[in-house]
Formats: C-alpha cells, sequence, structure tokens
C-alpha cells in the first residue's frame, strides 16, 4: 500500500513519517536549511508480515503544491495531517480539495502536536477537522492524535494503517504497464533511473517500454519495488527502474512523462473531460479559460472549452473540453486536477472521458452523446451504448488501448455483445451490431442491383459514390472493413474503385470488343504518356474516327481507360501510374507542392500534355489548385489506382 501524506506547511508531515517509519524524507539541503519540504519525499516501512509500507511525503507550502500533486497520484490512501495547534489552514483545504477531486476515498487523519495543547483545544481542533471532512470523500475518516516529539499516538497510527492494508485489495494487473514518473536521476554504476507508482500492468526485468509522450524506446535492466530488488513490478508498488536504450539518459527523460508498454503509446493533445469547478471558485468559468492541467505528475498548459452551455458555475459539474499546449500521455477515466495559471489555487478537477476528442462539432447532441456513453465505467456498458449513437461504429481496439483494458480486451467484447469486426486499411477495425451490419449489408445489395439494372453497361459504383447511397451511411475507413467483409464472404466483387455484384459483367459489343484489342496495345508500352489521339489512331487502323472515339468512350465508362482531355485517352492502370509519378513529385517537394514542370520532367513529357493530366487531375479532386500551386488530395489519391479500393489507406 502506498501512503501519501497531505496537509499546509508546518503542521508535521515529515516528521510524523520520520516518526513511523524511522527515514528523514527531506533529501535537499534548502529543505534541511529552511526546515520545509519543498519537493517529494519517500520513505519505507517493512512491516512484520515480510510486506513493505510506501509513504510519499509531498510539500505543504502554497508555491509547492504542484509537487504535491505529482505525488498525489497513484497513492492508495491519504494520510491528512493537521496540528492540533493550528487546526484547518488553507492548505489543508487545498490539499483535501485535491486528494477528493483525484477520487481518493481512503484515509485517516493525524491530529499532530498533540504536546502543545491541552484537551479543550483537542476536542475543538477535533471537531474542526470533522467539519472540514464533511461531504468529501473522506467524510468519517477516523482521526488519531498522536506527537511525532513525545511518541504518543504513533504507534496506533501505525496499527491503524496496518489494518488498512490488510483491507486493501490488490489491483488488478489486466491492463498494459503504465507508470508515471516522478523523478528521474542518475545513479553510478547502473545508468538512468526514474521512479513513480505503477498504475497499470505488471512490469518485468528485461522488457522493452517506451517512454511517452516523446517516444524513446528503452529496456527495464533492474526493478525496486516499494525499495527491494525485485523481478517484477505491479500495480499499487513504488517503483524504480534501471533503463538502457539509445538515448535514455537523465536530460531525455521528465517529470509527468510516463514508461509504458509500447502499445500504450498514443499521446494526445486534445481531451474531453467530466469537469467539476469547485463552489469556492469566485466566478464561473468561462469558455477557453486558461489553466493548468496536472495529470499524474505532469503538468501542462491548457484551455478549457465547456461543452454544456457557455460557461461553467461553481460547484457544477459539466462536461468540457481541454485543449493542450503539450501532448499528454493518460488513459480515460483517468482523474486530473486544474490549477489557475497563477499556480496560486486550484480550481476544478475531473475525469476523462476521451483521448481522442474531435476540434469540430463537439457540442453538437450527437458528441454529447458518446460522451454520455464514454462515462460508463463498465466497458461492455459504455461501448454497448456508444453504438447505439451516431455514427453506429466504434473504434474496439482504440477503444480497449485507450482504457487500457489489456490485450485480448476487444476480442472479448466483440465476443460478449455479438459485434460484428469490420477490419479496414492497416489493420484498423471498426465494430458494428448485428442489426446494423444486416440492414447495411441488405441496402448495400439492393443499391447494387437498382444501379446495374439501370447502367448495365457500366463495370460498377465508385466506393465512394456507394458509401453516400447505402444506409446505414459508415465513415470512410468502416466502410473499407465493410467492403473487405463483404468481399471474403463473396457477397461483392471489387476491381480497381469499382464495386459491382459478383453476377454481374459488363462487356462491350464484340465490334467494340475487336476494335478495343486494336487500340489498347497502341496506348501503352514506351509511349504511353504520350498516347496517340482519336483521328492518330483513326488513321493508324484505317478506321473512322466516330467509331474509335465510341468505342474508347464505352471503353472509359467500364473503368478501363480515362479521356484526359478531349479525344486524348489513357489506359486506367497508366492514368493511376500518372496519380504515383504526380505524389512522388509532391513528395520530393519540401512544401509538398506539386508543379507542373517538375510533373512534367518526370514524365519526359511535353509541357501541354502535362498540364492536360494536371487538369484531369483538378477536376476529379485528386489535386487541389491554388493559383499555380498543386497539393495532392490524399482522400482522393486512390481514385484512379489500381489495386481494390479495400486495400486501399485511409
Amino acid at each position: 500500500m502506498i501512503v501519501g501524506t497531505a496537509g499546509h506547511i508546518d503542521h508535521g508531515k515529515s516528521a510524523l513519517v520520520k516518526a513511523l517509519t524511522g527515514v528523514e524524507t527531506d533529501r535537499l539541503k534548502e529543505e534541511k536549511a529552511r526546515g520545509i519540504s519543498i519537493d517529494l519525499g519517500f520513505a519505507y516501512s517493512p512491516r512484520a508480515d515480510g510486506q513493505v509500507l510506501g509513504f510519499v511525503d509531498v510539500p505543504g507550502h502554497e508555491r509547492f503544491v504542484r509537487n504535491m500533486l505529482a505525488g498525489a497520484s497513484g497513492i492508495d490512501l491519504v494520510l491528512l495531517v493537521v496540528a492540533a495547534d493550528d487546526g484547518p489552514m488553507p492548505q489543508t483545504r487545498e490539499h483535501l480539495a485535491i486528494v477528493d477531486l483525484l477520487g481518493v476515498r481512503r484515509g485517516l487523519v493525524a491530529l499532530t502536536k498533540t504536546d502543545l495543547v491541552d484537551a479543550a483545544r483537542l476536542a475543538e481542533a477535533e471537531s474542526e477537522v470533522v467539519a472540514l471532512l464533511g461531504g468529501t470523500g473522506l467524510e468519517g475518516a477516523d482521526i488519531l492524535p498522536v506527537s511525532a516529539v513525545t511518541g504518543d499516538g504513533v504507534a496506533a497510527l501505525s496499527e491503524k494503517l496496518d489494518a488498512l492494508r490488510a483491507q486493501t485489495r490488490e489491483r488488478p494487473a489486466e491492463g498494459r504497464f503504465r507508470l508515471a514518473v516522478d523523478r528521474c536521476f542518475t545513479l553510478q554504476g547502473a545508468g538512468t533511473v526514474v521512479t513513480g507508482a505503477v498504475r497499470d500492468g505488471v512490469v518485468r526485468v528485461g522488457d522493452p517500454v517506451i517512454v511517452s509522450p516523446s517516444g524513446l524506446t528503452a529496456r527495464v535492466r533492474a526493478i525496486h519495488a516499494q525499495n527491494r530488488a525485485a523481478e517484477e513490478g505491479r500495480p499499487g508498488e513504488r517503483c524504480a527502474l534501471n533503463l538502457a536504450g539509445p538515448g535514455v539518459a537523465k536530460d531525455a527523460i521528465r517529470r509527468g512523462d510516463v514508461v509504458c508498454a509500447a502499445e500504450l503509446h498514443a499521446p494526445t493533445e486534445r481531451i474531453d473531460v467530466s469537469l467539476r469547478l469547485l463552489s469556492g471558485e469566485p466566478r464561473p468559468m468561462a469558455t477557453w479559460t486558461p489553466a493548468r492541467l496536472h495529470h499524474g505528475a505532469a503538468e501542462i498548459a491548457a484551455r478549457v472549452v465547456p461543452l454544456d452551455g457557455d460557461h461553467i458555475a461553481p460547484g457544477a459539474e459539466v462536461r468540457a473540453q481541454l485543449v493542450l499546449e503539450q501532448p499528454l500521455a493518460a488513459a480515460a477515466l483517468d482523474r486530473f486536477v486544474l490549477r489557475d495559471t497563477s499556480g496560486q489555487r486550484t480550481v476544478a478537477g475531473g475525469r476523462i472521458l476521451d483521448l481522442r476528442a474531435p476540434a469540430r462539432r463537439r457540442r453538437s447532441p450527437e458528441r454529447l452523446a458518446q460522451l454520455a456513453a464514454l462515462a460508463k465505467d463498465d466497458p461492455a456498458e459504455a461501448v454497448a451504448e456508444l453504438l447505439a449513437v451516431p455514427p453506429g461504429t466504434v473504434d474496439l481496439d482504440g477503444f480497449a488501448r485507450d482504457r487500457n483494458l489489456g490485450p485480448g480486451a476487444a476480442a472479448r467484447l466483440a465476443e460478449t455483445l455479438d459485434l460484428v469486426r469490420l477490419a479496414g486499411p492497416r489493420g484498423a477495425a471498426a465494430v458494428v451490431t448485428r442489426d446494423v451490419w444486416d440492414a447495411f449489408a441488405a441496402d448495400l445489395a439492393a443499391r447494387l442491383a437498382v444501379f446495374h439494372a439501370d447502367s448495365p453497361d457500366l463495370q460498377g459504383v465508385g466506393a465512394e459514390r456507394l458509401r453516400l447511397m447505402v444506409e446505414p451511411r459508415l465513415a470512410a475507413p468502416a466502410f473499407l472493413g465493410a467492403l473487405a467483409r463483404l468481399q471474403r464472404e463473396g457477397a461483392i466483387a471489387v476491381d480497381g474503385a469499382w464495386v459491382r455484384r459478383p453476377e454481374h459483367t459488363a462487356r462491350l459489343a464484340p465490334a467494340d470488343e475487336a476494335l478495343w484489342a486494336e487500340i489498347g496495345p497502341r496506348l501503352g508500352g514506351a509511349t504511353r504518356f504520350r498516347p496517340p489521339r482519336v483521328r492518330d489512331l483513326a488513321h493508324e487502323l484505317g478506321e473512322d474516327e466516330a467509331d474509335i472515339r465510341r468505342a474508347l468512350k464505352l471503353v472509359s465508362r467500364l473503368g478501363q481507360a480515362d479521356e484526359i482531355a478531349h479525344d486524348h485517352f489513357f489506359p486506367r492502370e497508366v492514368t493511376s501510374e500518372l496519380v504515383e509519378v504526380a505524389c512522388a513529385a509532391a513528395a520530393a517537394d519540401p512544401r509538398g507542392v506539386l508543379t507542373a514542370a517538375a510533373f512534367r520532367d518526370r514524365l519526359d513529357n511535353g509541357r501541354k500534355v502535362a498540364i492536360q493530366i494536371l487538369e484531369f487531375f483538378d477536376r476529379h479532386g485528386v489535386t487541389i489548385r491554388r493559383g499555380d500551386e498543386r497539393r495532392i488530395n490524399s482522400r482522393r489519391r486512390d481514385l484512379f489506382r489500381r489495386a481494390p479500393v479495400t486495400e486501399q489507406e485511409a
């Protein structure tokens, strides 16, 4: 069990920890000189049963509350220290508000300096503490009078801590490993060492880890858990990890970083949260109010955007979006605290609902319904409610990662809820309910049947056009996954960018087929980037221009060729190659700009034809033109791609 102290400056927190453990937690020279705690202190107390009780001693001065917040993360129990002669003071109240916002519900109150007061004052101080705890998570907590000077009450407090430790359930370790760094230092003969409380999962010697949000990779060389050498670290333990790897150094890791399994590395700069503004605030919190976000041991500048109205009233608990100035490594449902920008007071706190918050339509009814679902603690209940609101799909792997549900959790959720998995590009997967899938598949089949009846000579429907036709409408990545599933099941066929029923075949008339067999080879080969025009083909083949033009337009309708300019046709595979050339030319430009000159040079072609090709791309949205500059439209770059649409990137 990890015990964190809390309380006003000079109320005896460090002295009490020393009386309980024999360890002096004020380790800095300035702390010893001034007689106050400035940074976090740590102490460990071996118990009779072989276990170890860990203590995190935090500073009480208002200037160092940020350091107190770094230590309050990951504790199992708070030891609120109140001096009997002073009673509750400003930082007593602020520290209590902080642990309440962080969701700490187990604690004790140590009424210290009892050797300085008489019985009447002691009773009065106890009454003040009872009143202070009312309405907080520590309401009803035991209050134990102690004196670190005389030792009175210390043994009773130690016994009470042991009793509470015995009642502490071992934290589940199903999730992947995560530790919030509160110290990083170099140890002679060992190298870089980080310390913190293990929040989730298990770490073992030799495990590969990643430092988030920076992305620095490392390997665990050695572990100390609860101040003892160990082969593994588990939730509820304070651990020191000796890290090794390229770039691993004291200056490369800072307080607030998270050492975690690589699968959890997905930092964010925008989060949606449930936020409670403290009732003591003098005014409502308006949109875009600046604040300091404290999460784990991290401190990041943020802006607050209320989602349930234009402001947040004191004492209200609402949904809000936090826009961060730096990336944050966190997990959904983590607790956090907000302080004002001056660092003088704590103003609010709450719980993270979504790490992938949208920048637009963040107050729409659909988005608020999603947040209501994401607020559910039970993962299955949250996913079920998410699927019941637009868009009706869930990135289940992302959901499991952001909640740190551990390996195999996504598959178990899909099985429990009988969900249909739509594996999309690059392995990403969305899930839908069985009812939604059945309705989608039936409507898509019906839409294709109508399309083929109306246009029997066309090869199929373009994927994006079909997506907008089918109900329920799926987002593009989920739609591609749906097409891939239907293709595997044999319900549809996919030819390049076209989707059709498997039994549908668009064919040319025999005469046109024969003519195309003569024309096709002349449009390819070494001259494929400057193929002959209709009049040239008619002259070569001794055919009427009108017949050549009609045959090529029919071939274009089948998706086998494209009319780049008037009477200038390119085979579809050549058009696809031209798109690849354009993408390569844009990628080679430092600004990502596609110029006609660079495109012409790569084709080794004339400027006129290069311009015609680029204008064709402009018309179809493959490129976006602004003046003389063009950029590749990532959403349309695969329009003429030769690979099946179900293999395209999102």
